[in-house]
């Protein structure tokens, strides 16, 4: 879910510590219902008498409720770790919290090296709805690759009120498309930062057409890897215009991959404006008919049918990544 999103940590840390020392850690605690502040009948007991007479036991932290829940949560861990083989650090939480706190921070100030065979400088090309987000994130996560999403970019940049920021927010107001040059400017910066020289980007969103791919070249920011989803409309309409969010909830439903569970919520779902077939038509043509020019600059592009099981693609993506280029024959 969180990579469909985009979302992929760089550094994934698991505590670990055996049952009964979790089982015993949980009895003692002890809670100031006026306060709310946790205590610890054995590490952090208040001194002052008055606190110690208003302490309560919380509720759930019985022998059994607490064994029950480590159970749970071994049931589901072992499906978790494995997903992040390169990035997974597991530290014993059974040593003092300072110990634990300072093997955690020097592991998160590590740079994790990207795993592929090069540094891979990777641009996914394609229209709206053919799965580059997924994709970026199912790359960033196997090669620790560095995801960036040039929409995303501009909004942070936004919101971090930077330099481009300032210039960027106008344009957003007035939903009017940022200049070529400034996300040019925003994108190479970023690009040529310490973690994407390091381990490599997978870059998505940018660019759209020949202009905008004559913009991104230099060292740091021309692609080694290009390649193109190609998805035919009828699936792109039926990826996207059947998407739905919940205004209550925020949650996101498709009626088709992932319904509602009731009536009553499928009732006040709401549609994206930009998922109308309309707008889907609309930016899938854009896309399409600026492809060819876009698919002749980048000669030594991979093209790959998009319109197949994601984990299928993504074996295409990664053959395309490990394996040389093929020679271009005169």
């Amino acid at each position: 879910m969180i990579q469909s999103l985009g979302i992929v940590p760089r550094h994934v840390i698991a505590l670990s510590a055996p049952d009964t020392v979790l089982i015993e850690r949980n009895l003692g605690k002890r809670i100031d219902p006026q306060t709310g502040e946790i205590y610890h009948t054995t590490f952090d007991w208040p001194p002052e008498p008055e606190i110690q007479n208003r302490l309560v036991v919380p509720a759930g932290i019985s022998e059994l409720e607490t064994a029950q829940k480590l159970l749970e949560h071994q049931r589901n861990i072992v499906r978790i770790l494995p997903l992040y083989p390169k990035i997974l650090k597991v530290i014993s939480a059974d040593q003092p919290c300072v110990d634990v706190f300072y093997q955690a921070l020097t592991y998160v100030q590590t740079n994790h090296q990207s795993n592929a065979p090069f540094t891979p400088r990777v641009l996914l090309c394609g229209p709206v709805g053919s799965g580059k987000s997924l994709q970026a994130a199912l790359l960033a996560q196997k090669y620790s690759l560095v995801n960036v999403c040039c929409g995303q970019l501009l909004k942070e940049a936004v919101a971090d009120k930077s330099k481009y920021g300032e210039v960027i927010q106008p344009f957003f107001e007035k939903e009017m498309a940022v200049p070529d040059g400034i996300v040019k400017k925003l994108l190479c910066q970023r690009l040529s930062q310490l973690d994407c020289l390091q381990r490599g980007w997978v870059l998505h969103g940018f660019p759209r057409d020949v202009d905008q791919a004559r913009l991104l070249t230099g060292r740091d920011c021309t692609p080694n890897r290009v390649f193109f989803l190609n998805v035919p409309l009828d699936s792109i309409i039926e990826r996207l215009t059947l998407r739905r969010t919940d205004p209550v909830t925020g949650e996101r439903y498709h009626l088709m991959y992932k319904p509602p569970p009731t009536m009553e919520i499928q009732a006040r779902l709401l549609q994206n404006p930009k998922d109308s077939e309309e707008q889907v038509k609309l930016q899938t043509d854009q896309f399409y008919r600026k492809c060819p020019e876009l698919e002749q600059f980048y000669e030594q592009a991979i093209t790959l049918n998009g319109d197949q099981d994601p984990y299928t693609v993504f074996e295409y993506l990664e053959s395309g990544i490990i394996n040389p280029l093929p020679s271009k024959v005169p």
